[in-house]
């Protein structure tokens, strides 16, 4: 085999990823780091089968994770220290993404997610029933999951006309609170589900920037709040099909100024950019659009695109306007697929930003 090329087994393993995952749910660095070194001591701590932890902890350390200095002793070391991220947990959020991959066969079949197979509902809906899970996910989209945001989105014409922004879709309010800072001039509003945005009193209240921001609770499938300069989308239309990503965007338009804008993070990328596989796919049946097909989906939520470009943060960004009563030849001139036209009933959960 040709050094630089792949190794097929190594691709295939699936033992790892799970022994990992597994001894990230039992908290094994945590019950080590408490004294429990001895394997039939460090079992009894985790409520678990002496052999079968004995089996995952000799595979980890012939991975370089955890170390065994005597038979049956085990220590961590740097690699088993990362194990302590909440996010691998396979009781949490982690566990529901990780255990959802196995369907990826059935969505390349069909483009569906077949999520509810493996929960009993549609992603939305198994949130909206498992708040703890809710709770983990809004967690792992907001600043515990992707770290403090430093967002700076260069929009056409810079931020110095802009005085009401509203995150739609923004979670706990990470990307929010780091835009209001950077641009101290503007007021902004949160649109999120309700329980979302009660957990936003860390990022957004009792900081000197609660006398410039507002939360709404609510639906992004509901009406907007009005006539502000700038509605911003980042990694929500990435979560929904064609027909839920044009009612997302024409709600914007309708509640936009004349002369507002919306600004798409996530979701579109250029037409030459390699097409991606995230697990946003697998589990509600996102999709990342090219920039020419997002143009067909912004045109029939009454949107023309303005710019669309990636920043100096690498970000992709996309900038689009309201089109009321422009004539067709303002719109971008682009080869546009016909689509079904959108249903607004399904159930909606909104993502974090970060």
């Amino acid at each position: 085999m040709a050094d630089d090329e792949p190794d097929l087994d190594q691709l295939l393993d699936l033992a790892t990823p799970w022994c990992l995952r597994v001894a990230a749910t039992l908290r094994l660095p945590a019950l080590i780091a408490e004294g429990h070194h001895d394997v039939a001591d460090l079992a009894a701590a985790a409520r678990c089968d002496r052999d079968a932890l004995h089996a995952i902890l000799d595979h980890l350390v012939a991975k370089g994770v955890f170390q065994q200095p005597a038979p049956g002793c085990f220590e961590s070391n740097r690699v088993a220290e990362q194990l302590n991220d909440r996010f691998l947990d396979l009781e949490g959020i982690g566990g529901r993404m990780a255990r959802t991959w196995g369907t990826l066969l059935e969505y390349v079949r069909t483009g569906q997610p077949a999520y509810q197979t493996l929960f009993g509902r549609p992603f939305w809906e198994d949130l909206a029933a498992h708040p703890d899970i809710a709770a983990d996910f809004d967690a792992l989209m907001g600043a515990a999951g992707h770290g403090v945001p430093d967002f700076d989105i260069e929009l056409t014409g810079g931020w110095d006309a802009i005085r009401t922004m509203v995150d739609v879709g923004g979670g706990t309010g990470a990307m929010l609170a780091a835009l209001l800072r950077r641009h101290p001039h503007v007021h902004g509003i949160l649109v999120d589900l309700p329980g979302t945005v009660a957990r936003a009193d860390q990022a957004l209240t009792g900081t000197t920037l609660a006398g410039r921001v507002s939360v709404h609770g609510q639906s992004f499938f509901d009406p907007l709040p009005m006539q502000a300069d700038l509605y911003l989308l980042k990694n929500v239309l990435n979560d929904w099909p064609d027909q839920e990503t044009v009612a997302i965007l024409r709600n914007c338009a309708q509640a936009a100024k004349a002369t507002g804008a919306i600004a798409v993070l996530g979701g579109v990328a250029p037409d030459d950019a390699p097409r991606s596989l995230g697990i946003d796919m697998l589990v509600a049946g996102g999709k990342t659009s090219t920039i020419t097909q997002f143009t067909e989906l912004a045109r029939q939520a009454g949107l023309g695109i303005t710019a669309a470009r990636t920043q100096a943060s690498g970000r992709y960004v996309v900038e689009c306007r309201p089109q009321r009563d422009r004539p067709q030849r303002d719109r971008p001139q682009r080869d546009r697929p016909q689509r079904d036209r959108p249903q607004r009933d399904r159930p909606q959960r909104d993502r974090e930003h970060t």
